[in-house]
């Protein structure tokens, strides 16, 4: 059930994180479709807007010199009618500003090929009518009022100036037509701005209403799978507190048990070991006995039993003797241990650094003997631990150390520490022989032991080691090569609260 609930919680996340991408991604791509719309929009808008305004300026300036023929039409009838120098200044002003006007109607309709034919025959006009305006002015300079009049009302002078208006007229229906084109143009580009924009807006209404519903379902089945590792984590911990309860009943059972089995192994083995000093004496004296008589009477003497007390009884008590104090030191080995597992630990504030160079000073003639060095950082984390546990445990790891370095170099053991967030962390590094791989946790079960059996023990002690490390709360473990040194690892709580199991 467990593995099904972990299951669905896996898929339930796989789903929610594609959702979530391809929701993030859609609204992504939508946002920037929507700005490359609009912002097309807006430069197309800006184009309308900017022709919409071309044909206004356009037709202010039609109408700027539209009125200045009117005006210079209607100064030069003053003129006619009083003669004053203000219609006569009125009429000149006019004049000077018609040409002028007209070239910047032409510039601003210059590409419009329509309008350029009309512009061009309005200035053709517009000098005729610039030189009936001077013939009238000079007329009545000299005095000839009745040929000015005749000027003024001459036919050929009204219909001057009404093609002229035909023109203006032309030019700005034209005009005007562009103007309601362009303004039509300008709307729709408006309406596809204001689509646009309302396109995105519900675009990104339904990216975030379908967030929202995202993060709202992810929440619940968050909250859900919160509330399920609460009730698992305390169901957990309660099961582990009975597991650990029952471990360490059946650990104290165990030890007392090999207590008492290496305690009632010891008995027999002692007779054992007596008797088989009490055949090494008799073999001795059966031993004399065969030398006398194979002495006097060869021939009675049978070569079976001159064999079996020359040989093979000597042969026998040795092994017996092998073996019986073999056993005898797995019997200390195992009532040491029973001994250690059932001492209780105090903790104590160590000075890490202080206690492994007592270590290696203790060692200082052995390690000077086959020209090798330990190295002790001079800066080491303190810990609140037990001593005694701590001391062996470092112990056995120097210990091994210089029991394993190899004479082909010289020998190098060093020691260094640094804290890991609530643990400190000690390094036993050596360029000796090295472990194989395979062999590297092996090397932590009892009585087991790797590589050429050249050096005297048991295998217990690294054995003992990790008990004691996992006492305190600790892991050890090694990284090594054949032939290229061993670091051992020693991870330990910096306070030492209580017996526990060791958090890895």
């Amino acid at each position: 059930m467990m593995a099904s609930w972990l299951t669905s919680i896996d898929i339930s996340e796989r789903w929610f994180n594609r959702l979530v991408i391809g929701v993030v991604t859609f609204g992504f791509l939508a946002v920037l479709a929507a700005g490359v719309a609009a912002t097309q929009a807006i430069l197309e808008n800006e184009r309308h807007s900017f022709w919409v305004n071309h044909t206004y300026r356009v037709e202010h300036a039609v109408s700027d010199y539209r009125a200045l023929i009117d005006q210079a039409e209607a100064a030069r009838r003053g003129y006619l009618l009083r003669g004053d120098a203000v219609a006569l200044s009125s009429l000149d002003q006019s004049t000077k500003g018609v040409l002028p006007a007209l070239a910047d109607v032409r510039r601003l309709t210059s590409d419009n090929p329509a309008q350029a034919s009309s512009i061009a025959r309005m200035e053709a006009l517009s000098r005729q009518l610039l030189t009936s305006f001077r013939r009238s002015v000079n007329f009545v300079r000299l005095d000839r009022r009745g040929d000015a009049i005749r000027e003024f009302r001459a036919p050929e002078t009204i219909m001057l100036v009404r093609t002229i208006h035909r023109e203006i007229a032309t030019i700005m229906e034209r005009e005007n037509r562009l103007l309601v084109d362009r303004n039509a143009a300008q709307e729709a580009s408006l309406r596809r701005f204001f689509i646009i924009l309302a396109g995105a807006g519900v675009l990104l209404m339904i990216v975030g209403m379908a967030s929202i519903w995202m993060i709202l379902r992810y929440t619940r089945d968050l909250t859900f799978s919160r509330n399920a590792l609460r009730t698992l984590a305390a169901n957990l911990e309660g099961a582990v507190g009975e597991r650990t309860e029952d471990l360490q009943r059946a650990n104290e059972e165990i030890q007392r048990f090999a207590y008492i089995v290496s305690h009632d192994l010891r008995a027999p083995l002692v007779n054992v070991m007596g008797f088989t000093a009490e055949l090494e004496a008799s073999t001795a004296a059966l031993t004399k006995l065969v030398d006398r008589v194979e002495q006097a009477e060869p021939d009675e003497l049978d070569p079976e039993a001159r064999d079996a007390v020359r040989i093979d009884l000597p042969e026998a008590i040795g092994f017996i003797r092998t073996s019986t104090e073999k056993m005898d030191r797995l019997i200390n080995a195992i009532l040491r241990l029973s001994r250690e597992g059932r001492r209780p630990l105090t903790a104590e504030r160590i000075d890490m650094a202080a206690l492994l160079r007592g270590i290696a000073d203790t060692l200082h003639h052995r390690v000077a003997e086959i020209g090798a060095e330990i190295v002790v950082a001079p800066v080491l984390p303190e810990i609140a631990s037990d001593r005694i546990a701590v001391e062996q445990i470092f112990s056995n790891l120097i210990e091994n150390a210089v029991k394993y370095l190899t004479p082909d170099r010289p020998g190098r053991i060093e020691v260094t520490g640094r804290i890991a967030g609530a643990r400190a962390v000690f390094d036993v590094i050596d360029n000796g022989r090295g472990i194989d791989p395979k062999d590297h946790q092996r090397i932590f079960d009892l009585f087991r032991r790797s590589g050429v059996q050249d050096q005297p023990g048991v295998g217990i002690g690294l054995a003992h080691t990790r008990t004691l490390a996992y006492r305190l709360g600790g892991t050890i473990g090694v990284e090594s090569q054949l032939d290229a040194g061993a670091t051992f690892r020693v991870s330990l709580p910096i306070v030492f609260t209580g017996e526990q199991r060791p958090t890895q």
